[in-house]
């Protein structure tokens, strides 16, 4: 299965159903469209300034910004006193990887009616990420850049 490592707290935020997409800057593989790929937390330690960002965002008229749905404040509420409570270097679960949309096209799904332009060039992919398995327990695993090769255990 491939997998895709996120950083937290946005790996966790998947799982949660309440990011809905994940952003890059280039389409996903074609071959990989409408496969279940695994959603991997990266080993990067947890930033509190990011989170504390979200939080602020959420709590304003540019929530659209962050493409969180409102259920996401208060779980970085939560990690923003706790950051070790977010898993790292571990498989957290699967997702079905839909047909990736331009950022402008979802935009209006979160209350905004433009594109967030001043990261067009970083971010102008959405992933559709459905159907989301948690998997109990979460399985370390180092994972990579880009897609990579997970063997559940």
């Amino acid at each position: 299965m491939k997998a895709l490592t996120i950083w937290q707290p946005w790996a966790t935020l998947i799982m949660a159903g309440v990011k809905p997409y994940e952003f890059r800057g280039w389409p996903a593989p074609v071959a990989i469209r409408g496969q279940r790929i695994a959603i991997h937390a990266g080993a990067r330690p947890v930033k509190k300034a990011e989170i504390a960002d979200l939080i602020i965002r959420l709590r304003s008229a540019e929530a659209w910004s962050t493409a969180l749905k409102p259920e996401a404040l208060a779980m970085l509420e939560r990690w923003h006193s706790n950051p070790l409570a977010l898993p790292l270097a571990s498989i957290l679960g699967t997702a079905v990887l839909g047909q990736p949309k331009r950022a402008f096209e979802i935009v209006s799904e979160f209350g905004a009616r433009l594109n967030d332009s001043d990261r067009h060039e970083h971010s102008n992919w959405a992933w559709p990420l459905t159907a989301i398995e948690p998997l109990e327990p979460i399985q370390p695993a180092k994972g990579a850049q880009g897609f990579w090769d997970w063997r559940p255990s």
